[in-house]
């Protein structure tokens, strides 16, 4: 896919992968809709994007609000012509311990991380269909793999997000319609921030960007990275259950970051 002058909704564009992925395709003379809580944080991204001479415009969306992305999406089909691109890049993520009542982190992992696409990608798969042409880009995660200990809620998120994606892209394969699933590895990013343990092969945000918007560029169904941590997760998975429970609950040893 050629970039230049394609109109690309970003969610979660405020900071971490989303922040620099907006950045990235304004210097490849994309126009934006970037969508997230803060606005503030978004408006300083928004500035910095606007040095390259594109449109860019934010919104305030809370993408686990099916009303709220409903709204927010009336406006930017109002306002671009067209949408080519969506990124559902928007997640959240929380170490969690199993011996306190963590409900509510899990509402907020689901809601946020799989229906937040879910209600995104409804507002734009009929005009996709209509035009029979599109891009749907869904940020998953490595982490989709095995269940990690203290981050049950996200991996499981994860698996169902990557499941989700792969099914559009089946089912829109016949309208044109593409559909790529991002999973990276350990990303310097505020998110990965609050992690407690070491994080092996973890690269800077601005490295992961370039990976994923060359594999846009290269409309690659599946775009994983690196190659260390994609090794080490095949070997993961490959592990008896009995090898991986020992070697994961090492995790456990460290105290959680408060």
């Amino acid at each position: 896919m050629k970039l230049t002058g394609k109109n690309v909704v970003i969610t979660g564009a405020s900071s971490g992968i989303g922040r620099s992925l907006a950045l990235q395709l304004a210097k490849e003379g994309c126009s934006l809709a970037l969508l997230a809580r803060r606005v503030e944080e978004l408006e300083t991204v928004a500035r910095q994007a606007s040095q390259y001479n594109v449109i860019v415009k934010v919104y305030r969306c809370d993408v686990s609000n099916k009303d709220e992305v409903e709204k927010v999406f009336a406006h930017i089909k109002k306002f671009f012509s067209s949408i080519d691109v969506l990124v559902l890049n928007a997640g959240v993520s929380f170490r969690t311990d199993v011996r306190k009542d963590e409900s509510a982190k899990a509402v907020q992992t689901f809601a946020v991380n799989v229906l937040g696409m879910v209600y995104c990608a409804g507002q734009v798969i009929p005009d996709f269909i209509q035009a029979k042409k599109g891009m749907i880009v869904g940020i998953s995660s490595l982490a989709e793999s095995r269940g990690f200990p203290r981050s049950g809620f996200y991996c499981a998120s994860k698996a169902a997000a990557s499941t989700y994606l792969e099914s559009l892209r089946v089912e829109l394969k016949k309208y044109n319609i593409k559909v790529l699933t991002v999973k990276p590895g350990f990303v310097k990013t505020p998110m990965t921030d609050k992690n407690e343990f070491k994080m092996p092969f973890i690269i800077p945000v601005e490295k992961a960007v370039q990976i994923i918007v060359d594999g846009i560029k290269k409309e690659k169904k599946i775009i994983q990275f690196t190659f260390g941590a994609v090794l080490g997760i095949k070997i993961l998975k490959a592990l008896p259950n009995w090898l991986f429970d020992f070697i994961a609950q090492n995790q456990l040893k460290k105290p959680l970051k408060k």
